[in-house]
């Protein structure tokens, strides 16, 4: 998946610092992130490149065999016309299509942070302007004290598996872009554990039943803001899917053979519906 680094170990404990010449500095318009203009590899600036003075925020840093390199965030303000000739924005899904390791998950990773400083400038409980805590990645409000940390927030990946007929439950989203197979998905409520959020999105956008629901893994996913939390889990009784047109465009059983999804080493979705395709879910315990 997108954060499994093989060539690096990702750092993201917060350390107040700044930029020196060798580090990279990403810049962040929305959901979209400066890169190296028709460039085969992902490629951001790097901070000697940078002539403009402004604020940076360090974000992370990656172990690449022993050599550490640091990421920070710059303002946008301070992009010069000369930098703006080698460099473009690029829209963070460019990450799902040209994965080249660290780079690929700092450019999203990057991005998520980005976009939360930019939401976290004041305060929600007394609308003071925010400050930058100095030991944690944490905006802490001077005058009523409030701590606001980085948005994330916990949702379901679900393969519900038909062990009669070996299949899996495969779904197309509803008013979309992204048109290719995907798993029942959907967010934690306040007040329910993951497992009943399982039950109740499966209920709720096909109508279906399950049991056995047993963990598989989790993902951070960047591109939502989320941690992904996989789930496989057994059809209970009746098969017939009514499925939820506001949500869902598509909803059918396909065996492993049917399955036309290709392994693309990116997300959590993708590699538990390849996991059933290669026969890896039909063998678990059930619960």
């Amino acid at each position: 998946m997108i954060q499994d680094l093989k060539t690096g170990i990702y750092h993201n404990e917060y350390r107040e610092q700044s930029p020196s010449a060798g580090d990279y500095v990403m810049f962040v318009k929305g959901r979209s992130v400066l890169i190296k203009k028709e460039s085969e590899s992902l490629e951001f600036p790097h901070f000697e490149e940078i002539t403009a003075k402004m604020v940076y925020i360090y974000l992370f840093q990656i172990d690449i065999n022993g050599k550490m390199k640091k990421f920070f965030l710059g303002e946008e303000a301070g992009l010069s016309v000369d930098l703006l000739k080698e460099y473009e924005y690029a829209q963070h899904n460019v990450f799902r299509s040209r994965v080249q390791d660290y780079m690929a998950f700092a450019g999203v990773t990057a991005c998520q942070l980005a976009n939360w400083y930019a939401s976290a400038k004041y305060c929600g409980a007394c609308g003071a302007r925010l400050v930058h805590d100095q030991r944690e990645r944490m905006m802490r409000c001077p005058c009523c004290g409030a701590m606001h940390y980085p948005k994330i927030a916990p949702a379901v990946i679900v393969g519900v598996i038909d062990r009669k007929n070996n299949k899996i439950l495969m779904t197309k989203y509803a008013g979309r872009d992204y048109k290719k197979y995907a798993l029942i998905a959907g967010f934690t409520e306040i007040g329910e554990t993951a497992e009943e959020t399982v039950r109740r999105e499966v209920w709720e956008e096909t109508g279906i039943h399950v049991k056995n629901i047993r963990y598989y893994k989790s993902q951070p996913w960047s591109f939502t803001d989320t941690l992904l939390l996989g789930f496989f889990c057994d059809l209970d009784g009746n098969g017939e899917i009514h499925i939820d047109e506001n949500e869902l465009s598509v909803g059918e059983w396909l065996s492993p053979e049917e399955i036309p999804t290709e392994y693309d080493g990116i997300s959590l979705t993708n590699e538990m519906i390849i996991r059933f395709k290669n026969g890896g879910v039909q063998n678990d315990k059930k619960m």
